[in-house]
């Protein structure tokens, strides 16, 4: 079976995306100070099987498992020079998991640090980094992309520039937004409605929310400002919440709301009007599914 074009896809309704893939490989044994991205190469079966399970659940399409895994996020970890082997291999598992008919996106995250003139990170080896990463996702037969967690305007540009020049695919790009006095704002302060116009002047091919510290209540009212925001510009508004705000227990993030209690919400989200639906912190397979039941008619 022949996949359909990505945007003919999400173009008929409702598209399901994954939830996190921290919260599974850390339930998997994977070490609190163990690269996650790493995992791809030395241990490809964990990683295969949450893919599984995500598209056990419903879903349409699964993330790649390379959030962190630029040459500049994994300078961290000291695996700069695995980049292209790391994203590789993560984009192909994740392409085994989902066969033919399924769809993969190629998952890019912020970098960690500031670029020049904030910080010490110069934009072109940020675009090199990024570049090099979007090559090897592409080479692993990633369907598209979503450049996800943008804080910062700036870096936000050189990523999707840098993607953009690495193939023809979809981009899809999502911030996170903490509460603030004047409405959400991500932690650089770009509002949402600064976000739609950088981001429609980027190319991106849908926009929307994942992660920050909003309550779910917070997310549903931040979907509706997006979808005034993008009516009639045919972008798709994209929303990935945590499984509701993080709690603190034992000097750890922890997410308490229930499959149902994050399929109630993200109902509401997309009546709202989001069309690409998944979870962010704290959300797996079981999240989804219940989300699934809710969002997708039966056939």
């Amino acid at each position: 079976m022949t996949r359909e074009r990505l945007i003919e896809r999400i173009g008929r309704g409702v598209f399901v995306v994954d939830g996190a893939m921290g919260t599974q490989l850390m339930l998997a044994g994977v070490e609190a100070h163990e690269c996650n991205e790493y995992q791809n190469v030395k241990s490809p079966e964990v990683v295969r099987s949450i893919h599984a399970r995500y598209f056990e659940a419903g879903c349409d399409a699964v993330l790649t498992n390379t959030f962190g895994a630029s040459a500049v996020a994994l300078r961290r970890h000291g695996l700069a020079d695995e980049a292209g082997r790391i994203n590789l291999a993560g984009a192909k598992l994740a392409r085994e998991a989902a066969g033919e008919d399924r769809y993969v996106l190629g998952d890019i995250g912020p970098c960690g640090e500031f670029l020049e003139p904030l910080g010490t990170l110069k934009a072109e080896t940020l675009r090199e980094a990024i570049k090099e990463q979007a090559s090897a996702l592409l080479e692993g037969g990633v369907d598209g992309f979503i450049v996800e967690t943008i804080t910062a305007i700036d870096e936000a540009a050189v990523v999707l520039e840098a993607v953009h020049s690495a193939g023809d695919v979809p981009v899809f790009a999502t911030l996170a937004f903490d509460p603030a006095r004047e409405g959400p704002r991500t932690m650089m302060g770009v509002s949402p409605a600064d976000a739609v116009v950088q981001l429609v002047h980027l190319g991106a091919a849908g926009i929307g929310f994942n992660c920050g510290t909003l309550t779910m209540d917070g997310y549903i009212e931040l979907a509706k400002v997006f979808a005034v925001l993008l009516e009639d510009r045919g972008i798709a508004l994209v929303a990935e919440p945590n499984a509701g705000r993080p709690q603190l227990v034992d000097g750890r993030a922890t997410y308490t709301l229930s499959p149902e209690e994050f399929a109630d919400a993200a109902e509401r989200i997309c009546q709202a009007g989001a069309s690409i639906l998944g979870g962010c912190c704290g959300t797996g397979p079981e999240h989804i599914a219940a989300m699934v039941r809710r969002v997708r008619p039966r056939r």
